[in-house]
């Protein structure tokens, strides 16, 4: 089984969208930090509480080395921090991840990472999602999340709509 390791944002789009299931049904396990534990049960406005003790697929695990977590946290936020710091304490197959600079910060010390956006189509391409489209409307619209045209183009392409 493959370790997978999420940010907060993936998890928040895929329950905004009402289909947190597909993570359980893509991953069979999902492992987040406390702090992303933390920030899915406290979100902004206009998104919704997420309680991860109802996501069977969801375990929390603390992160151990702080000097790790630190380092991160001089340019990212304490979840994608965390989220980070536990993926190398963990040798993580993936890090579900969706902000640009804590993507280019997992790749920048080796980690494998996706999106929301890759999650929706691996769903597509599983057959688990008919259509993409109105998703991605619905991210954009109802909730705020930036998809550039051209990256949305790419993904809708590669979903074959």
């Amino acid at each position: 089984m493959k370790v997978v390791i999420s940010d907060t944002s993936p998890v928040r789009a895929l329950a905004n969208l009402g289909l947190l299931r597909l993570l359980g049904e893509i991953y069979e396990e999902v492992i987040i930090p406390s702090a992303v534990e933390s920030e899915l049960a406290d979100p902004p406005a206009g998104h919704i509480a997420v309680k991860v003790a109802d996501l069977p697929f969801v375990r929390v695990h603390p992160v151990l080395d702080d000097s790790r977590f630190r380092s991160f946290l001089v340019d990212l936020d304490p979840g994608e921090s965390e989220a980070m710091a536990l993926a190398l304490e963990l040798r993580a197959d993936l890090i579900l991840i969706d902000e640009t600079a804590g993507r280019a910060r997992a790749k920048q010390v080796g980690l494998d990472t996706i999106g929301v956006l890759g999650i929706l189509l691996e769903a597509k391409h599983r057959g688990l999602l008919e259509t993409l489209a109105p998703l991605l409307d619905q991210l954009q619209t109802e909730h705020r999340f930036f998809i550039g045209s051209r990256l949305r183009n790419d993904v809708l392409r590669r979903a074959g709509e």
